[in-house]
């Protein structure tokens, strides 16, 4: 099982999107803790969009596909369609 996630930081008004084979539990709280990437710049990170793939590799395609758009207002629209 595999996931693709995206995650709201209402502190910097900022999504991020990824994929994991982990819970997105786990992953959300690696994100909160000492992660040294773009989500260690805000502390509030929630979980607002979540997909379920069977295999990792069409998780990792779908959060390539999302981040391609590089459009704020599709991501809205996808996490609002999606509740």
């Amino acid at each position: 099982m595999a996931h693709t996630y995206i995650l709201f930081s209402k502190q910097s008004d900022k999504y991020y999107i990824g994929s994991t084979r982990d819970l997105p539990e786990e992953r959300l709280r690696r994100h909160l803790s000492d992660y040294k990437w773009f989500t260690s710049k805000s502390k509030d990170w929630e979980i607002v969009y979540l997909e379920f793939h069977h295999e990792y590799d069409s998780a990792h395609k779908r959060e390539l596909q999302i981040k391609s758009w590089k459009s704020r207002k599709m991501i809205e629209k996808l996490i609002s369609i999606k509740v």
